[in-house]
């Protein structure tokens, strides 16, 4: 298995990037922030992961080790394949998930297109036992309880799980308890 590479990057992809190694080019998956992040002429060293098929292999590539983990892990639920979990990976960060799991709440996952709520639901009981929140962790600091309706407007609106929840925790203390006063105020930090 090819566990890391590390190069330079010569072209990057809507999905992907050519990491170019010792003269050889590697067409590497990756996940959106890894893909903002990266740019042409970077040195670059990737944690990867290789799917073997019948007619392909792909590589899978990410920062961190912990990210190509949870890869490996997610890939193990039942339904979920490379580009599924490449893609909660693009959508949702490693403390998203580890909080969406430990607070079983599979409503997070299920906003990641191409997640429906039973897979979501399976991810959750998967991980379950092999991933912990760690302290800090947790979908947001003090869940309010309409919080789950207000992420799905949010992400319903268009916005990533991300950015709705930057606008979620963007919310003053004493916002009222009323959904739609909550989405105005979530609305408003968007256009800060």
């Amino acid at each position: 298995m090819i566990s890391t590479l590390s190069g330079r990057v010569t072209h990057i992809g809507e999905h992907s990037l050519t990491l170019e190694v010792a003269g050889v080019g590697y067409e590497v998956n990756a996940p959106v922030p890894l893909l903002a992040e990266a740019h042409s002429g970077q040195s670059l060293s990737l944690h990867t992961y290789l799917v073997v098929r019948e007619t392909e292999l792909t590589l899978y590539g990410f920062f961190t080790r912990d990210d190509r983990q949870l890869f490996e892990m997610l890939l193990g639920v039942n339904g979920v394949g490379p580009r599924l979990a490449l893609a909660i990976l693009s959508n949702l960060s490693l403390k998203a998930i580890r909080g969406a799991v430990g607070g079983k709440q599979p409503e997070v996952l299920s906003s990641v297109s191409g997640v429906g709520s039973k897979t979501a639901q399976k991810i959750v009981l998967h991980l379950a036992d092999k991933i912990t929140p760690m302290d800090g962790d947790g979908l947001l600091p003090g869940l309010h309880p309409g919080d789950n309706q207000l992420l799905e407007a949010l992400t319903g609106l268009g916005y990533s799980v991300v950015e709705a929840q930057a606008a979620m925790q963007s919310l003053p203390d004493d916002a009222p308890d009323a959904l739609e006063e909550r989405l105005k105020l979530a609305l408003r930090s968007f256009s800060k």
